[in-house]
């Protein structure tokens, strides 16, 4: 009987989840939603060193954002939790004891002193067979003496016992089969006293197993540790429910060699976490997807296809598309470069599927930060004016830019618009078009702009100088989209008196002739 799929996503609590943990988890559950499967958080806070407060509400609030669903959890329960492994202490310690019981791990003493002198001593020192009969360990020392020092409080910590010169056989769905000697292996540290806490090899395995994963979804970082958690699977008698491998490509700088980093993202200029994370000890802000103005649904889009392909030349998928379509046989090798700037074009195209209404909404924060109140438009005026400019648009905050005039009539006008279109005649030109727009019975773009152009025609004026003029008057500056779709929107009133003002400001001492 087929085993039904159940992923995990198992983050540390150490900082601001990186993109590519974003990618790993997007991957968790494409898969298992695919399958029909169930998705696991599993925060592993083993190292109580690296803790970092905060990090773990980022990540699930991360999750949340790009809509990575969760099945299981801290948040939401279930029945094989707890999920934090600093709750799971009595049954890590449980599976220790069962190893040193087995004779498949021993107890070790030394030192970091007494390691440090070793590795001195012995060049590309590892603790592993050639070497473990040479230290402080139960393997070297009687049984009284270990057991007064444990009863002494000595700290100690307990080690895995790998036999050399074994084949082992890692069967990785990306990679087909790896096979690394275990030779090369050191005795891995699975438990230290001092904080009563396994470490990632042991925690990792015993939940795996007691959560019943059937897929280990991860980085290629995680490979060579892969052997060593078939050896422990093996230990402890599990290999019917060892689970599928399957070790993705890493993310690679955008430019150069290596593997992708913040100090990428600060020296480009683009983020490397999905939210802005305020580093809680040196107070530092680093830069968030959903905070310059990125759609989620958009950075989902953009991370799925580095390092997976559809098969045919599909882009833009959302996320129901993503998981029909997924699968780790259209995964690469290697690793995937971080195009950033491809980040921007799928945003764009999101921003143009969205519509003005969904993106009004998004748009509330900036409008506040910015001193105007949302409320004080009407739902239809905000969402048409956003549908006006979007195509201009890659971010919600360059949206902003582009809609503000909507909002806001204009408290200066750009200098080199007024040079090259204000002439010493604007101004009088501009008293007329405010009369031939205010006699117009029907203010719409189709009927206003007949009657504008056949003024300007009947009255010998220059087109471009005239209508250049009539938008920096509105719009503060020579840009926006078609003009006549402005004032219809903003009304004659406004589109008016916003014509009166800049006759006021733009003195004849600005304009050349």
């Amino acid at each position: 009987m087929e085993r039904k799929v159940r992923v995990r996503f198992a983050p540390s609590p150490t900082g601001p989840l990186h993109i590519g943990g974003v990618r790993t988890a997007l991957y968790n559950y494409l898969f298992a939603r695919q399958s029909g499967g169930d998705m696991i958080l599993r925060i592993e806070d083993t190292d109580s060193n690296r803790f970092v407060p905060g990090a773990e509400e980022y990540i699930n609030e991360a999750l949340e954002w790009l809509g990575i669903g969760i099945d299981e959890g801290v948040r939401q329960g279930g029945a094989y939790g707890p999920y934090k492994q600093s709750e799971r202490r009595d049954i890590y310690r449980t599976h220790v004891k069962q190893l040193l019981d087995n004779n498949r791990a021993y107890i070790a003493f030394d030192t970091p002193d007494e390691l440090e002198r070793a590795r001195a001593e012995h060049k590309n020192f590892q603790y592993d067979a050639s070497t473990r009969l040479q230290m402080r360990n139960s393997l070297t020392m009687p049984r009284e003496e270990v057991d007064r020092l444990i009863a002494e409080g000595h700290p100690y910590v307990v080690r895995f016992l790998i036999e050399p010169g074994r084949d082992v056989k890692v069967d990785d769905l990306i990679r087909g089969e790896v096979t690394i000697n275990s030779s090369i292996l050191d005795d891995k540290v699975l438990y230290k006293s001092a904080d009563d806490l396994p470490t990632y090899h042991l925690a990792n395995i015993v939940d795996d197993h007691l959560m019943e994963v059937s897929h280990v979804i991860r980085g290629e970082e995680w490979l060579p540790s892969a052997p060593l958690h078939v050896l422990l699977y093996e230990a402890f008698g599990w290999q019917d429910t060892m689970p599928r491998f399957v070790h993705l490509p890493l993310l690679l700088k955008p430019d150069g060699k290596g593997k992708l980093s913040k100090r990428d993202g600060d020296r480009l200029g683009f983020p490397v976490f999905p939210l802005e994370w305020h580093d809680p000890a040196s107070g530092a802000v680093s830069a968030g997807y959903r905070e310059q103005g990125y759609l989620p649904q958009a950075v989902v889009n953009f991370l799925a296809l580095l390092g997976w392909n559809p098969g045919d030349d599909t882009e833009l998928m959302d996320m129901d598309e993503l998981i029909r379509k997924f699968s780790f046989s259209h995964c690469s090798k290697s690793g995937a470069r971080f195009a950033f700037e491809k980040g921007k074009w799928f945003n764009h195209e999101y921003l143009m599927q969205t519509s003005g209404k969904e993106l009004a909404a998004l748009l509330r924060p900036e409008m506040e930060r910015h001193g105007v109140n949302p409320d004080d438009f009407s739902e239809e005026y905000t969402a048409a004016a956003i549908d006006l400019v979007k195509s201009r648009a890659n971010l919600l905050s360059d949206l902003w830019e582009q809609v503000r005039f909507f909002f806001t009539a204009p408290e200066t006008y750009a200098e080199k618009d007024i040079r090259k279109r204000w002439k010493p005649e604007t101004p009088a030109q501009m008293e007329e078009l405010i009369s031939v727009l205010e006699s117009l019975p029907d203010f719409s773009s189709a009927a206003a702009e007949p009657v504008v152009l056949a003024w300007i025609a009947d009255k010998g004026y220059h087109l471009g100088n005239v209508m250049n003029a009539f938008r920096l008057a509105v719009v503060g500056e020579c840009k926006g989209p078609h003009m006549f779709d402005i004032s219809a929107l903003m009304g004659k009133e406004e589109t008016t008196r916003r014509i009166r003002r800049s006759i006021e400001r733009i003195t004849p001492d600005n304009a050349q002739g």
